[in-house]
C-alpha cells in the first residue's frame, strides 16, 4: 500500500459529476469549497494484498453473521438498545427468514497501512454511502490514467447479479420501488440510490422512485401506497432502520412488515435483521466470540476498562453516522462512561500518509468481497469532511 500524487485530470469535476458524482466538493465551516473527489493523489496496492484484504472482508462478514445469530439466540437485543419486545420479535423474524427476504450490499471501514493486519472498525450493512464514487468514476479513472491497470471493484456486476438472483424473492404485484429522503441536501443519498436502482433495471427488474415523504398509509386497506395511491410492496430504502422504527409511521411499519412468507404487505431492503450488523455494539460482541482475533480490536460496552490505561479508547454511540459523536481518549486519561449507549473500542490511530489520515471501506455484496474506496481525514475521526482518493492494483 502506498500513496501516490499526481496532477489531477483538466476537467476532473465536471467529468465525475457526469459519471454520477453530482458532490464532488465539500463546503467547510468557514465557506470554502475543496474537493470531496481528490484525484490530485491516489493509492496504490499489489494483486497478493489486495487478494489477502478480499479474504479478511469475507472471513469478517462471515463472523458478523455468527455474532448476529448469537444476539438473536441469547436475546441480548437490549444491547443493541432494541428494548421493544415486539421489535425484537420481529428483527429475530427477519434473521430467521433471511434466505427469503433480498439483501444486496455493506461495507465494512478498516484500519489497514499495508504493514500488519487489517484492523475493524466497523460495518454498516444497513445504508452505507460512497457506493457511486467506489464502482464508477474511479473506475473511469483507472481507465484513463492507467489503461492496462487493475481495481479492487467489481461492484456493478455484484449488484446487478445480486438483483438478478433476488428477483424471485420479491413480492409480486407492482414496481420495486426507491427511496431516500428529501432531506438529502448534498445529493449524496440520492444519487446512490439512483445508482442501485439503475443496477436493479440492468438486472430486469420493474423500478419506481418515491421519497420517503412521499410515502402515503392508505388507512382503509391498511397499507402504504405512493403518491397515486398504489401499494407499495416492496421497497429499497436509504433510510436507517432506526429511523424507520421511530418515526411517526413506524407502528405501521411493524405491523405491515414482509418478513419473507407473505407475512406482511411491504418488503424493506435492506431487511430488518440488517439492524444486527449496523449497529457499534457488534463490535463487542464480536469480541467476546472470538478475543484476540488478529482483525479485531478490543470493544466493550460496559465501558473502557483496561483500554483507558493502556492504548487508549474511542467511544462509539450505538448508532452514530459519519463520525458523529465519535471521542478518542489517548492512553493514561482518566475512563468515562458516556451516558448515551456506546461502545468503547480500543484506539488504534488510523494509519498517517503523508500526513493523511486513511481508512479503507470495503464493500460486500451478498457474501462476497465486491470492492474498495478510500477516504482521507485531516484527524483521527472520519467525518463529513473526509475526502475520496482512487486506487490501483500495479
Amino acid at each position: 500500500m502506498e500513496r501516490r500524487v499526481i496532477e489531477p485530470r483538466p476537467g476532473w469535476q465536471q467529468t465525475v459529476e457526469e459519471q454520477g458524482l453530482i458532490y464532488p466538493l465539500t463546503r467547510y465551516p468557514d465557506g470554502s469549497l475543496r474537493p470531496y473527489w481528490d484525484e490530485s493523489a491516489y493509492y496504490v496496492f499489489s494483486l497478493p494484498e489486495v487478494e489477502a484484504l478480499e479474504e479478511v472482508v469475507e472471513e469478517l462478514h462471515g463472523m458478523c453473521l455468527a455474532a448476529a445469530a448469537h444476539i438473536v439466540e441469547e436475546d441480548r437485543f437490549a444491547d443493541l438498545g432494541i428494548t421493544d419486545p415486539h421489535l425484537a420479535e420481529l428483527v429475530a423474524e427477519a434473521w430467521h427468514r433471511r434466505s427469503e427476504l433480498p439483501s444486496v450490499y455493506g461495507r465494512f471501514d478498516l484500519r489497514y497501512d499495508g504493514t500488519g493486519p487489517a484492523k475493524l472498525l466497523e460495518y454498516n450493512a444497513d445504508t452505507p454511502t460512497s457506493l457511486v464514487e467506489a464502482a464508477s468514476p474511479q473506475w473511469f479513472w483507472m481507465e484513463e490514467r492507467f489503461p492496462g491497470a487493475d481495481q479492487w471493484n467489481s461492484l456493478h456486476e455484484r449488484l446487478v447479479d445480486a438483483w438478478r438472483k433476488q428477483a424471485a424473492l420479491l413480492p409480486p404485484g407492482g414496481p420495486l420501488y426507491f427511496a431516500h429522503s428529501a432531506g438529502d441536501e448534498l445529493g449524496e443519498d440520492l444519487m446512490t440510490v439512483a445508482y442501485l436502482k439503475e443496477t436493479a433495471e440492468q438486472a430486469g427488474l420493474d423500478t419506481d422512485w418515491i421519497s420517503m415523504e412521499d410515502i402515503g398509509w392508505d388507512r382503509l386497506s391498511g397499507r402504504f401506497v405512493d403518491k397515486k395511491l398504489g401499494f407499495i410492496r416492496s421497497i429499497f430504502k436509504l433510510y436507517p432502520w432506526e429511523w424507520l422504527t421511530t418515526d411517526r409511521f413506524a407502528p405501521h411499519v411493524l405491523t405491515t412488515l414482509d418478513n419473507g412468507g407473505g407475512t406482511g404487505t411491504t418488503m424493506w431492503i435492506e431487511p430488518a435483521w440488517k439492524m444486527l450488523l449496523s449497529n457499534k455494539a457488534l463490535l463487542a460482541v464480536l469480541w467476546e466470540l472470538y478475543p484476540g482475533h488478529p482483525n479485531l480490536l478490543p470493544s466493550y460496552l460496559d465501558g473502557p476498562g483496561e483500554l483507558a490505561s493502556a492504548k487508549g479508547y474511542v467511544a462509539k454511540p450505538l448508532l452514530g453516522r459519519e463520525g458523529a459523536g465519535v471521542t478518542v481518549h489517548e492512553p493514561g486519561t482518566p475512563p468515562s462512561v458516556r451516558e448515551e449507549p456506546c461502545c468503547y473500542q480500543e484506539l488504534a490511530p488510523l494509519p498517517d500518509f503523508d500526513g493523511n489520515r486513511v481508512v479503507l471501506g470495503a464493500w460486500v455484496v451478498e457474501n462476497e468481497s465486491a470492492g474498495l474506496g478510500i477516504r482521507e481525514s485531516s484527524g483521527l475521526i472520519t467525518d463529513e469532511y473526509a475526502r475520496f482518493l482512487p486506487h490501483v492494483i500495479l
